[in-house]
């Protein structure tokens, strides 16, 4: 009899070359075709391997994503920057940019003069704003209407096409002041020959590095994402165990299985990397918006992709039949499929030394520093590294007590669930040990990054409690008539003070009218003192401008002394900025208009802005390895569902298969996930005290517990679902 792999000898001596061996691996990869569409008993398998592949195909389309928009931005970049020159006569237009904020978010404001009829204007631009024009972004648009942008600058003439922003989500405006500029007498003012070189405006200013963010993606996705898949390689049936060792003994050897299991696992990897390109798809379409960061990708770049998306796509669908082949079990040898018992105790120093890394951490506190924080993280990775361990213990003791209580209420199914818990804890320990480290890597990056600093803690402080009522105004450009024409403009009951920083002064002068500096209960000096009002707004100001400010009268109502610092402008009530921008704004270019410290607050928002993104690729990479882990459990229960069949026949039903998955599998999950997120909260507390900054995400924590519920339910139902499937056919048999 000839075996898989020998070639049958033809009557005259010879063999065939080439073509039985051929028609030998075409036939094997046939077999494993037909084995993998998921027919009984191998169902499972065929939708892991459908999930990692659509995971591996995602992460992938993610980095041509971020390749292309960088590409795009890029180019848009370096087409829409001035080219700037010292010869008066090559000028096209005067250039000057300034900054501004809508929502505490900082965008990049252009004024533009044009200095020669026909010149081009700058990408995006049909042409140029006519005296007193703005045009705006269209995103600018959409988040600036609460706070009334359109009529800020001056007339609204419309908005910036897509070729002049390096993304459909950037805030930039272009203005036309009423008045020509002298550029001579204003060196703010700078001379531009054309448009066509990289310059750093807009979103460039805050934009990470392409390598950080695929390291981002690639760490907190991608590695989930190849967990995924070689818990998928891994999973097994007792079909596939029977095909596998029928195939070895017919005398196939490594590459004939091999062969075997890449047709396995072409189907589902095809229709998992299929099911990826939707989302590609609907990119490439439109300008699509990334929860919960709001950033908007631009269509065209997705689409001037495609040869890369191609080439990304072949790559995934190598990369999982090629870890589907490398990682497949084997046969195995014997007639039992199901995992061996793991009985054995866990070794005391392990739990011994988890304890230490707790006891780490929590010590960490007492530290300060980089001591503190050297304590904290070798007292996490010891922590993280034993916790396994101590998950086996705990999980063994929860099922003796639910296997006890199942003999003594007379329920089989709690019964044989807490006596598979305590034989077989490996599948719930692996997802729950997903749960603490997946959950307590995106909270670790979250408090990290939740530090605002004292100025921004103190300026939100401020804000809430003055608002808007006190707003500064400062530019180069304040000049006494400028400060009259301003006061002259403002809301009713809003007043103008002058803030003098002059250095040679021992402290800040607060000048203003009579009737101003009595709005805030601080009477009318005409020689300096100290303020001694208890006005909040008063306390404020002292709070961000020096305790030692004083207070003066100006010489005349609308008459100020030289001015060295900034105007101050009070408002009767809060919500009347908008208004008081739009009076800056029409008599002062490039002038800038903010809250009490909200400059620290705008900082702050860039790093609350990357929280997102960190949120969105951690919160990714969890809901990966929790489905790891979840696959892995109900993988291990089918593959001793085989073994409650008498007991099912015994009862006459199917019962006791729901019911052994429910109590082996949902009720540890759900015990696990609140251990889970107590634990990281408890952790992350202690980082904030050690770094002395920073605030717990309670909302991620939230859901996380949420999530990770509805994946120990899931499981559960998953196990108690193929057991029931599997348990039809063998009673038959």
């Amino acid at each position: 009899m000839s075996t898989v792999g020998e070639r049958t000898p033809r009557t005259d001596g010879t063999t065939p070359k080439g073509r039985r061996g051929g028609r030998l691996w075409w036939q094997l990869i046939r077999i494993g075709c037909a084995a993998g569409r998921g027919g009984p008993g191998d169902r499972l398998r065929f939708w892991v391997l459908f999930v990692a592949a659509a995971a591996v195909a995602l992460v992938a389309l993610g980095a041509v994503a971020a390749v292309s928009t960088y590409d795009g931005r890029a180019a848009r970049n370096q087409a829409r920057g001035p080219v700037f020159t010292d010869r008066q006569q090559d000028a096209v237009a005067l250039w000057r940019e300034g900054f501004d904020t809508v929502d505490e978010v900082q965008h990049t404001v252009i004024y533009l003069q044009p200095l020669k009829p026909g010149a081009q204007p700058p990408p995006g631009l049909a042409r140029w704003p006519a005296p007193g024009e703005v045009m705006l972004s269209p995103e600018l648009v959409r988040e600036g209407q609460q706070e009334r942008i359109t009529s800020r600058y001056g007339r609204y003439a419309g908005t910036i096409g897509t070729s002049g922003l390096v993304s459909p989500s950037e805030r930039l405006a272009y203005i036309r002041p009423t008045q020509a500029p002298d550029s001579r007498a204003d060196q703010s003012w700078r001379s531009v020959r054309g448009f066509g070189q990289s310059y750093p405006m807009g979103e460039v200013l805050d934009s990470r590095p392409l390598a950080q963010v695929l390291l981002t993606l690639g760490l907190l996705t991608g590695v989930p994402a190849l967990v995924l898949l070689a818990v998928a390689a891994r999973v097994g049936s007792r079909a596939r165990d029977r095909r596998l060792s029928l195939l070895q003994a017919l005398g196939g050897a490594w590459r004939h299985r091999a062969l075997v299991t890449m047709g396995e696992a072409a189907l589902p990897a095809a229709a998992g990397t299929a099911l990826a390109i939707l989302p590609m798809l609907a990119a490439t379409s439109t300008d699509l918006r990334i929860p919960p960061t709001g950033y908007l990708l631009n269509s065209s770049d997705l689409r001037s992709a495609w040869p890369i998306t191609v080439a990304a796509l072949v790559l995934s669908f190598a990369i999982t039949v090629g870890v589907a082949v490398l990682l497949s079990r084997g046969p195995r040898h014997g007639t039992a499929v199901a995992p061996r018992p793991s009985s054995s105790p866990v070794p005391r120093p392990r739990l011994v030394g988890c304890g230490l890394g707790f006891g780490a951490v929590a010590f960490s506190q007492y530290l300060m520093g980089t001591p503190g924080l050297v304590t904290f993280a070798v007292g996490t990775v010891v922590m993280w590294a034993l916790l396994p361990s101590v998950a086996v213990e705990a999980l063994r003791a929860l099922g003796d007590k639910l296997a006890a209580r199942g003999f003594r209420d007379g329920r089989p199914g709690q019964l044989i669930g807490g006596r598979w818990t305590v034989a077989h804890p490996g599948g719930v320990v692996r997802l729950a040990i997903a749960m603490v480290i997946g959950l307590g890597l995106v909270c670790q990056l979250q408090v990290v990054n939740s530090r605002v600093g004292e100025k921004a803690a103190a300026a939100r402080a401020s804000q809430a409690v003055v608002g808007d009522s006190v707003i500064s105004v400062q530019s180069r450009d304040l000049t006494p008539p400028v400060i009259e024409a301003l006061s002259r403009s403002l809301p009713a009951g809003s007043h103008v003070l002058t803030l003098n920083t002059d250095p040679e002064q021992q402290a800040t002068l607060l000048q203003g009218s009579c009737r101003a500096l009595r709005s805030l209960g601080l009477g009318c000096p005409t020689t300096p003192r100290a303020t001694t009002s208890g006005d909040q707004r008063v306390t404020e100001i002292r709070h961000w401008y020096g305790p030692g400010l004083r207070i003066q009268a100006a010489p005349s109502t609308l008459r100020y002394d030289r001015l060295y610092g900034s105007l101050i402008v009070i408002t009767r009530t809060t919500g009347q900025r908008a208004e008081v921008e739009k009076a800056a704004y029409a008599l002062v270019p490039s002038v800038t208009v903010e809250t009490l410290g909200e400059g620290w607050l705008v900082g702050s928002g860039v790093k609350f802005r990357l929280n997102n993104w960190l949120l969105l690729f951690g919160s990714l990479g969890l809901a990966l390895l929790l489905l790891a882990g979840s696959l892995s459990a109900a993988a291990e229960f089918a593959r001793v569902r085989h073994t409650l069949v008498p007991i099912a026949d015994l009862t006459g039903s199917h019962h006791v298969f729901r019911s052994a998955a429910r109590w082996h599998l949902t009720v540890p999950l759900l015990m696990s996930a609140v251990v889970a997120v107590v634990l990281t909260g408890w952790h992350a507390m202690f980082l904030v005290a050690v770094m002395q900054a920073g605030s717990v995400p309670w909302g991620v924590l939230a859901a996380a517990v949420c999530g990770c519920a509805l994946a120990a339910v899931a499981v559960g139902a998953l196990g108690g679902r193929t057991g029931v499937r599997a348990a039809r056919p063998a009673a038959v048999g």
